[in-house]
């Protein structure tokens, strides 16, 4: 149980909040590349710890992200024009480059000199693995940019969906690391089948267990955790376990234990104290991982179907995340189609910021337990000058990776030889194929 000074501590990202401070210091996703594909395109809104941004891609191809308000009177640079290499405000005519040096200031006496006086407030910013990342915090704390652990070469396909999705960044990503639940809310969607390992098919997920009360194991690393939910496995019961690892790396990312195509993992930015980024990734080798809108049709997160134009679900707490009770009692669990949508009902309902102090958590939230032990410790070192957990030589190592496996009992699954999933000799996916 947490106490609400605790939980505060936790959740709490805007302004000087502490969380906020320890999280600027990691690179951050602000936006979809494909949001900003096209130079000289609409400038997109973005926020991040509770400030408003501002991302374009100027004529050279070069992608800016900056506060969102003209440093003249504070007019919305996402109404500008972006041209010739600046985003102009359309108040004055003040206009900025991706680095914020203002380039020209219409209403200004050519002689006044004062665009060498004015510096817009802009980030840093890399473009990989599909996102616009941002470095916000301190300038002398930057690290260089690394791939994140979902994205480690230049040819890995990542194909992701995105949901803004309406409460706290800690209760999104103490779902991403809870192996437990998946065997009940998940039910309808990831079938126990005599399978060697998790396995994709055209409509589900197939799981080699019916054990919905898994064992867990933590191993706290400098840049996270890993831990294990160990289930028993259909076949072998008696000599093998069923091992599923998932990796958490600090602050705010999962890795996912993968089926037989593709790997999946989970990002989460915190937009304010009670609103979430939250991005779903499948990634892999092209010949194996679905393309995006297959991917998002799968999940039920596709743009105009299941999003409006901003991301945001059109399935809600007011009209109960359209579920089909109908469905229910024909055997599905939730009636909620897509299961990133039952997570997204589960989220959304214990409200904006869940109250940490009416918990009452049992044996299967071990790794629940974890994230909320090491991020309070690790929000206490940056307080005390220290670096934030998983920058310099605490960050993750090349390689590490979720993974899931039928082992003997005999096996440590923490000394296990991991490797993601990748398979340059399969044939390409059908464009039908779905999952």
């Amino acid at each position: 149980m947490m106490t609400k000074e605790e939980n505060e501590l936790l959740c709490l990202v805007e302004g000087e909040a502490p969380m906020g401070q320890l999280m600027r210091r990691h690179w951050t996703p602000v936006c979809l590349i494909e949001e900003v594909a096209e130079p000289d395109g609409a400038p997109v809104k973005a926020r991040a710890f509770g400030e408003d941004l501002v991302v374009f891609r100027d004529s050279d191809g070069r992608v800016g992200v900056m506060d969102e308000y003209c440093p003249h009177r504070r007019a919305s640079l996402v109404l500008g024009r972006n041209e010739e290499g600046g985003l102009r405000c359309l108040y004055h005519g003040w206009k900025m480059d991706v680095e914020g040096n203002v380039l020209e200031m219409a209403s200004e006496p050519a002689a006044s000199g004062m665009t060498d006086k004015v510096k817009h407030h802009a980030y840093p910013a890399e473009e990989w693995g599909g996102m616009v990342w941002a470095y916000m915090g301190p300038r002398d704390t930057m690290p260089e940019f690394q791939p994140p652990a979902w994205a480690p070469t230049a040819d890995t396909r990542v194909t992701i969906a995105k949901a803004i999705i309406p409460c706290n960044w800690a209760q999104i990503l103490e779902g991403a690391i809870d192996s437990a639940h998946s065997s009940s809310l998940h039910s309808s969607d990831m079938v126990p089948a005599r399978v060697e390992g998790a396995e994709a098919t055209a409509n589900t997920w197939l799981r080699p267990s019916t054990d919905k009360a898994p064992r867990m194991q933590v191993q706290r690393t400098g840049y996270g955790f890993r831990y294990a939910a160990l289930r028993r496995p259909l076949k072998d019961a008696a000599t093998h376990d069923y091992v599923r690892s998932t990796v958490f790396v600090a602050p705010a990312t999962a890795l996912i234990p993968p089926n037989n195509l593709y790997n999946v993992a989970n990002i989460n930015v915190p937009m304010d104290d009670t609103t979430t980024a939250f991005y779903f990734i499948a990634w892999g080798h092209a010949s194996q991982t679905p393309e995006t809108e297959t991917w998002r049709k799968f999940l039920g997160q596709r743009i105009g179907v299941d999003l409006d134009e901003k991301y945001v679900p059109l399935r809600n707490r007011d009209n109960l995340f359209w579920q089909d009770r109908q469905a229910m009692r024909a055997g599905n669990f939730t009636g909620i189609t897509g299961f990133p949508n039952q997570d997204i009902a589960m989220w959304v309902t214990m409200g904006p910021i869940a109250d940490r102090s009416h918990d009452r958590l049992g044996a299967s939230d071990l790794a629940i337990v974890e994230f909320r032990r090491q991020m309070l410790d690790a929000v206490r070192a940056v307080q005390g000058g220290k670096p934030a957990i998983g920058t310099g030589d605490s960050a993750i190592p090349a390689g590490v990776c979720a993974y899931q496996a039928i082992v003997p009992k005999s096996t440590d699954w923490r000394s296990y030889e991991a490797r993601y999933v990748w398979d340059n000799q399969a044939p390409a996916l059908e464009p039908s194929y779905n999952v």
